[in-house]
């Protein structure tokens, strides 16, 4: 799966058409809440293998039909998804079908609807986050704050390393991540064209926590 970077070499730009195909198919208002959801969970299978394209392996021993042979493995347990709530468990459901051994947090953000700021109402993560890499996942890189946010409380763990995936951004949600954490890598489908008043991404695709869990 290629990757297109952007002038930034920190943003990754996921152009497969797979991905983009279906991402297509999800921005469509029409796109019920079961075939919303089923696309974000292939969507994220998919970039999944690029967003751990760089993931080390080490050497183990194996006996094939034929004879021994070393062969490489990943240590998934070394790896740990954090979701943001809600709309983060959409992309964790689909990371975790790729690699089901990893470790799992969650972090719980609102965005408070006058200021757009995050607000933390949950917090938990595993033990021993300091030996592990971390990617941190929301379908949506909007403002930026609940990124930002959520990247912070991260870093207080001292973790390997950190990445970021979503769906879609904007340049402006881009900008606010890149300039409180500019040492963490952003994967991402597309890069829309610009924030409305209220926070939205445009083009987008709405809320998609709404259009995951069929609320409003």
């Amino acid at each position: 799966m290629n990757a297109e970077t952007s002038k930034d070499p920190m943003v990754h730009v996921i152009d497969h058409p797979l991905v983009q195909h279906k991402l297509t198919l999800m921005r469509q208002k029409d796109a019920s809440t079961n075939s919303f959801r089923t696309l974000l969970n292939e969507l994220a299978m998919l970039m999944a293998y690029e967003v751990t394209r760089d993931m080390p392996t080490h050497q183990v021993e194996i006996e094939t039909p034929l004879e021994i042979m070393s062969a490489p493995m990943i240590d998934g347990k070394k790896l740990v998804l954090v979701s943001i709530l809600r709309a983060g468990t959409g992309i964790l459901d689909g990371m975790l079908t790729v690699v089901p051994g990893a470790r799992v947090g969650h972090i719980g953000l609102y965005r408070d609807p006058k200021t757009l700021k995050a607000v933390e109402y949950y917090f938990k993560m595993p033990k021993d986050t300091q030996e592990r890499d971390v990617i941190v996942v929301d379908p949506m890189l909007a403002t930026g704050n609940s990124a930002v946010a959520a990247i912070e409380r991260v870093k207080a763990l001292k973790p390997k390393s950190i990445k970021f995936v979503c769906l879609l951004t904007c340049p402006e949600g881009i900008a606010t991540l890149r300039k409180a954490h500019p040492d963490v890598t952003i994967y991402t489908a597309a890069v829309d064209r610009q924030l409305n008043d209220h926070g939205y991404i445009l083009p987008g695709l709405g809320d998609a926590g709404d259009r995951i869990f069929g609320t409003q």
